[in-house]
C-alpha cells in the first residue's frame, strides 16, 4: 500500500508470481475508519506531491484496475474487522502514535503545535467511532479492509 509507485507495484507482484500464482492482499479501504483516520493524518502531515494516496489499493475499481494488466480473475471482498482495545481512545492514539509506521512518521513531521493538534483530531475520531460500551475502559471501533485475490496470467 506504501509503495510511491503503484505501477511499479503491479509490475513486481506479477513479475515474482509464476503464472498461475495467486496473489493475496488485504487494503485499508478509503471508506473504512483507516481511510479516515489517514484523511485526517493527510490532513496534518500532507504526503509528497504526486504520491497517490495509500488506501487507493482499498478501493476495488483502483486495485481491479492496476492489476488487470498481469492477472486475471481479480475478485475483491470488503472484510470486516473490530479494532477491539482495552483501553479509552486517548490510549489507542497513543498506542498507534507509538507502534503504526504512517501515524509514527506523521508525529515526527510535526512540531510540537502540530502535533498537538493532530493527536485532538485523532482523539475526536476515534472518539466518535468507538463503540464500546464503556468508552473510558474500551475502545471498540468497526473497521473493514478489502480483501483483493488476483491470479497470475
Amino acid at each position: 500500500m506504501f509503495a510511491p509507485r503503484p505501477a511499479l507495484v503491479a509490475e513486481e507482484l506479477a513479475r515474482v508470481l509464476r503464472p498461475g500464482g495467486v496473489l493475496a492482499m488485504a487494503n485499508w479501504n478509503p471508506a473504512s475508519f483507516s481511510g479516515a483516520m489517514f484523511k485526517t493524518v493527510a490532513k496534518h502531515a500532507p504526503p509528497p506531491a504526486g504520491l497517490p494516496a495509500p488506501v487507493l489499493w482499498g478501493d476495488p475499481g483502483t486495485v481491479t484496475q492496476r492489476l488487470s494488466g498481469a492477472f486475471e480473475k481479480v475478485t475483491v471482498e470488503l472484510i470486516p474487522i473490530d479494532f477491539d482495545l482495552p483501553m479509552p481512545p486517548a490510549g489507542a492514539v497513543d498506542l498507534f502514535r507509538t507502534y503504526f509506521g504512517p501515524t509514527t512518521m506523521a508525529f515526527a513531521r510535526l512540531d510540537a503545535t502540530g502535533q498537538a493538534a493532530l493527536e485532538a483530531d485523532l482523539l475526536e475520531l476515534w472518539s466518535s467511532a468507538n463503540v464500546a460500551d464503556d468508552p473510558s475502559q474500551q475502545t471498540l471501533i468497526r473497521n473493514q479492509y478489502l480483501q483483493v485475490l488476483a491470479t497470475r496470467s
